[in-house]
């Protein structure tokens, strides 16, 4: 029988004074590397889905190119909430298509390539917090007084991938595996630390 010798793997953290996000290099900041794209192809496969009508969520006759509208099926049946009025009413309308497809596609595209990742976790992260209000996991009925298909009145997926973008920001996920260290250098970037 042999004793094997178990080295451990230091976490190395470095605070950026010009940002003062918190750098982390090693083993953690490749997974968040991995946490990133995950993040960024989950927005950027709802654009592409929802565009080209990929047979997923969204079948081809209701694509986006096939004059399918892509808030149309899912605003419309908001049935629970403080804004649900609204929302419904926002179902459909050209402004709230282009909207949320751009945002899908921006948000999507600057998690994947590692730049502006803090514009990507505000704005997926308002984003996210409507597609919750729109759910809203509190409710155990709907107005018609049929369940909701609510599993956590308070938790739900939409609140957890917010913490998560959250995270990216604070520890400059975009710097590993990404352009984050090279966007950071342009001169505009590096005058508005909110862009990274």
């Amino acid at each position: 029988m042999s004793v094997q010798d178990r080295t451990t793997t230091r976490v190395s953290h470095a605070q950026d004074t010009d940002t003062g996000s918190t750098v982390i290099e090693g083993l953690s900041a490749k997974v968040m590397a991995v946490l990133r794209v995950m993040m960024g192809f989950t927005f950027l496969w709802a654009f592409l889905d929802k565009t080209f009508g990929l047979g997923y969520a969204t079948v081809s006759d209701r694509a986006w190119i096939n004059g399918g509208s892509p808030t149309g099926g899912f605003l419309s049946h908001v049935e629970v909430g403080p804004l649900r009025t609204t929302l419904q009413g926002w179902a459909g309308s050209g402004w709230a298509d282009a909207l949320f497809m751009v945002g899908l596609l921006g948000i999507g595209l600057a998690l994947v390539l590692g730049i502006g990742v803090r514009v990507a976790a505000i704005s997926g992260s308002v984003l996210l917090a409507f597609m919750w209000v729109a759910e809203w996991p509190p409710a155990r009925h709907t107005t018609a007084g049929a369940p909701t298909s609510s599993t956590n009145p308070l938790i739900d997926s939409h609140l957890m991938y917010i913490v998560v973008l959250i995270g990216l920001a604070c520890y400059a996920a975009g710097t590993t595996w990404g352009f984050g260290r090279a966007w950071a250098k342009l001169g505009f970037v590096a005058r508005n630390h909110w862009l990274r």
